[in-house]
């Protein structure tokens, strides 16, 4: 792996290590400034600017009193000072007293500037049946 995809790779953990320690400080750190930052949360309209996206995640870590991820079929492409991180996010977390799993298809957009990597775009897309097979099948046609 390539030191800017090592990079990546730090940077996407980071945030999910500040999304299940529901720590809005470090989650602020991750995000990049500015208007040009978007989030679309599963079931959400998207939302535009720094503002807008960190409220947001205020709001899902006020409500949420455990999540946990186990990341699959991660690829981290970078082009440039722009980046970006494709996976399956295979979510445990807690619905009042009874414990939830969800499979959400993601991808994470990265912006390299003086500060370093900053996450510019979250998109996170509800999977009713996880893929069994990562490989792509030679047969479809796209």
């Amino acid at each position: 792996m390539k030191t800017a995809e090592k990079e990546l790779a730090q940077v996407n953990e980071r945030f999910y290590k500040a999304f299940e320690a529901l720590d809005i400080e470090v989650m602020g750190k991750i995000w990049g400034e500015g208007g040009d930052v978007q989030c679309g949360h599963p079931g959400w309209q998207i939302l535009r600017g720094r503002d807008a996206v960190i409220e947001s995640w205020r709001r899902i870590f006020e409500n949420t009193s455990v999540i946990r991820f186990s990341l699959s079929d991660v690829a981290i492409q970078v082009h440039g000072r722009v980046g970006w991180v494709t996976l399956y996010e295979n979510i445990t977390s807690s619905l009042g007293d009874e414990m939830v799993s969800a499979t959400v298809l993601t991808t994470n957009i990265f912006a390299k500037g003086p500060d370093g990597w900053r996450l510019i775009h979250h998109h996170g897309s509800p999977v009713a049946q996880p893929p069994t097979r990562l490989e792509p099948d030679p047969t479809t046609i796209h």
